[in-house]
């Protein structure tokens, strides 16, 4: 291992074998693993988040995982900090931290000097705008906001409503645009980090993540996610999660049970290609092909 080295992060898209990956890792390195991925923070969503069992872990500690209830809110920044004390923690005990998932922005915020915006959410003005896109539309929504925030107008797709809506509120009420916000995110790496980024051929992707989504629904999915309409989990941040979205969908009677399990496939597949946009784009990372002997010539 470089002594040179203090952090260690495996990044990829969804189905692409991280978990495997990493513990064997963290046994050659003497690694503790800290979770990167923005949906295992939950609790009660362990097989739509593909979040990984106790036999899996062999016996590697693994760092903030079902940390969360459903109905809580779950931020970057809050990620950020946790995980800067995990490093420490694990660091002391003379391990080294491994972060290990597919939330690249929430990766990037750890490693480098991000700085976010702390503005405090103004609910009414939230709830005008809520209530606006009820009566007025996605794309009346998005106008508004490409007028007052054009460079976020520009990179929001009008569906994306949640996005548009803090994109409005940091520009009428912090006076912040998200331009100004990027600003703030830094590029000066925080540690001395290796990124191991994995890849493979597009095709054999998309057929892993057509094959998982069949054995999630083998593993219980459905049943995970009726537990949680069942109690009445509803419009939280976590039942955006792909697979929950879309089996909510199928229980308020939308779509069959069929074309939601095919709409799970579809997001997922779309999802790891904006993961991959992302990573190659925001960070310095050593590409391998999921190969273990690729792994040990850079660490």
């Amino acid at each position: 291992m470089n002594n040179k080295i203090d952090v260690v992060a495996i990044i990829g898209p969804t189905a692409s074998g991280k978990t495997a990956l990493s513990i064997r890792l963290a046994k050659e390195i003497d690694g503790e693993i800290i979770n990167g991925d923005s949906m295992q923070v939950y609790r009660h969503m362990d097989i739509g988040t593909a979040k990984i069992t106790v036999d899996e872990m062999e016996g590697i500690p693994h760092h903030l995982l079902s940390i969360k209830e459903p109905t809580e809110a779950f931020s970057v920044a809050e990620y950020q900090q946790l995980v800067r004390g995990k490093i420490e923690e694990i660091q002391a005990r003379g391990k080294m931290p491994i972060i290990v998932g597919g939330t690249g922005l929430y990766v990037q915020s750890v490693l480098y000097d991000f700085q976010f915006t702390k503005q405090e959410v103004d609910e009414e003005a939230r709830l005008k705008y809520y209530e606006e896109l009820e009566k007025l539309g996605p794309e009346a929504m998005h106008a508004k906001l490409a007028i007052i925030d054009p460079a976020s107008a520009a990179e929001i797709h009008p569906n994306n409503t949640r996005r548009v809506i803090r994109a409005l509120e940091m520009a009428e009420l912090a006076g912040v645009s998200r331009a100004e916000e990027q600003f703030n995110r830094g590029n000066i790496p925080l540690y001395n980090h290796l990124i191991i980024g994995l890849d493979m051929d597009r095709a054999k992707l998309y057929e892993r993540i057509n094959l998982r989504v069949d054995l999630m629904m083998k593993a219980g999915l459905l049943e995970e996610v009726r537990a949680l309409y069942n109690a009445g989990i509803r419009d939280v941040q976590s039942i955006k999660a792909i697979g929950y979205k879309e089996l909510y969908a199928y229980f308020d009677g939308l779509v069959t049970l069929e074309e939601a399990i095919e709409q799970i496939k579809q997001n997922s597949r779309r999802y790891a290609k904006r993961q991959l946009t992302y990573f190659r784009n925001k960070m310095d990372i050593s590409w391998i092909g999921n190969d273990w002997d690729a792994v040990r010539s850079i660490i």
